[in-house]
């Protein structure tokens, strides 16, 4: 668990929020070392920068969308764990952002213990 708490993460989402609700999420979790982007081209700059253990994506987001901040986060590391995080949730997006290499997709509204699972179960793999 130590190494858990230890992990960075990146939120990339517009709605400023939505980032501190998954923010303090986290925090009850101890995970702790946040990193926030408020939209997709902040993000893919924020995780050049910091390389974060796991990613937060929303989609709908100004100047880059997340499926496009996703492929450029891949291209710039094809290792990079990104879970998508949207309010944008039908079969068809959430299809689309797998296929295009996230490693989850988390629908908007969820219940915190669902966004804690799928965040735990993505970094213990670190």
């Amino acid at each position: 668990m130590i190494a858990l708490r230890m992990s960075k993460i990146l939120i990339a989402d517009d709605a400023s929020f939505m980032r501190l609700m998954i923010s303090q999420i986290l925090a009850r979790q101890g995970l702790t070392d946040i990193i926030e982007a408020e939209n997709g081209q902040q993000a893919v700059e924020q995780f050049k920068s910091n390389n974060p253990d796991l990613t937060l994506m929303d989609i709908t987001m100004p100047e880059l969308d997340g499926l496009a901040a996703l492929e450029e986060i891949l291209s710039f590391d094809p290792l990079a764990k990104v879970v998508v995080c949207s309010a944008v949730a039908n079969e068809n997006i959430v299809m689309e952002a797998l296929r295009r290499g996230a490693v989850d997709f988390v629908a908007k509204p969820f219940r915190p213990e669902e966004l804690l699972c799928i965040v735990l179960r993505n970094l213990k793999d670190n």
